[in-house]
């Protein structure tokens, strides 16, 4: 088993470092008379402005799991969930949308909270609402749509109760933490910790965060590079060819929002310009789609949890947003 985890490590790594090296070409060519594409300078463009969008919000998602690692224990975590599921749910939510973090960011948070006992369910409810409605997010909707609250009330309401269904069905469907890593290595730390000097302890928070970055930095690397590549090679242009009707529109809108990966504190001046090419529905759901669930977020969750469950949530995250904000429009 740990050598299998250990092949992993080392082909992610290496994919990375292939990826960085491949990206490098244009800067190590500089001045030679090889002329290199236009479109693999686009690549590269679209690849960096990914990157330089998540990693403050990884950063910041990794200083809180690595806090939440050395300072909380498991009896702080079972003293603030509700036993009730729904509650449990519904509380989780609440949080998640008063909490600004991107996709990526929330990732290694929602991983060191399950990993600390916090049921699945909860941590799913956290992970869809942070990214979608905080309050960051809601301002730059009203903002991207003209000072008009309408879309960013919509993209509160039904996020919030999409992401609430979800978490639901979790509870139902899955009744294990499904992560890839076993929680018993993190499971006497905070307890051990906690006689040591404060300044022991937040030297130890900080390790633990470069760990955690570095962790995640391989699939957010990885991630970025495959949504780069689409967004360069596969013509949005010819997408927006199937959005005759309401349902095609809100799938080709979808769909978008998957592939682009864009940042959920950006993606609302993205959506804006489409209004005159699609219905406020399809708009809607690229608004809610894209933080829930996008292609490098997509990797990182592969990272984090088990297949299964990631295809699992991948498919009911599509389901819920898809019947929810075609709910909405006859509301």
């Amino acid at each position: 088993m740990q050598s299998r985890q250990k092949q992993s490590v080392n082909f992610s790594t290496v994919f990375v470092l292939g990826i960085l090296l491949v990206l490098l070409i244009p800067l190590l060519l500089r001045g030679k008379s090889l002329a290199i594409p236009n479109s693999f300078q686009q690549l590269n463009t679209i690849f960096l402005s990914i990157l330089i969008e998540a990693i403050p919000f990884v950063l910041i998602g990794v200083l809180i799991a690595g806090f939440i690692q050395i300072f909380i224990t498991e009896e702080h975590i079972r003293a603030c969930i509700p036993k009730n599921k729904f509650l449990a749910v519904l509380m989780s939510c609440v949080v998640g949308a008063a909490f600004p973090a991107c996709e990526c960011g929330i990732v290694p948070i929602v991983r060191r909270l399950i990993g600390k006992g916090v049921p699945l369910y909860a941590g799913v409810g956290f992970l869809l609402t942070g990214p979608l409605i905080n309050p960051i997010v809601i301002l730059s909707t009203y903002m991207a749509f003209g000072n008009d609250m309408e879309m960013a009330l919509l993209r509160m309401g039904v996020g919030f109760v999409a992401a609430l269904a979800i978490a639901l069905v979790i509870s139902i469907l899955f009744k294990s933490n499904q992560l890839k890593k076993s929680k018993g290595s993190h499971h006497l730390d905070a307890r051990v910790n906690k006689k040591q000097p404060f300044i022991t302890r937040v030297n130890d928070m900080l390790k633990h965060s470069i760990d955690e970055f570095f962790d995640m930095s391989k699939y957010l690397i990885a991630g970025a590079f495959v949504a780069a590549f689409l967004q360069t090679y596969v013509s949005t242009q010819s997408l927006l060819l199937f959005g005759d009707n309401q349902v095609q529109s809100t799938i080709v809108m979808m769909a978008l929002a998957f592939v682009l990966s864009l940042c959920s504190e950006a993606d609302a001046f993205i959506g804006a310009s489409f209004r005159n090419v699609f219905p406020t529905t399809s708009i809607l759901a690229f608004l809610i789609y894209g933080p829930m669930i996008d292609l490098k977020n997509t990797i990182m969750l592969l990272s984090v949890f088990k297949a299964k469950f990631v295809f699992v949530l991948f498919l009911l995250i599509t389901i819920i947003v898809f019947i929810f904000v075609n709910l909405a429009s006859f509301i």
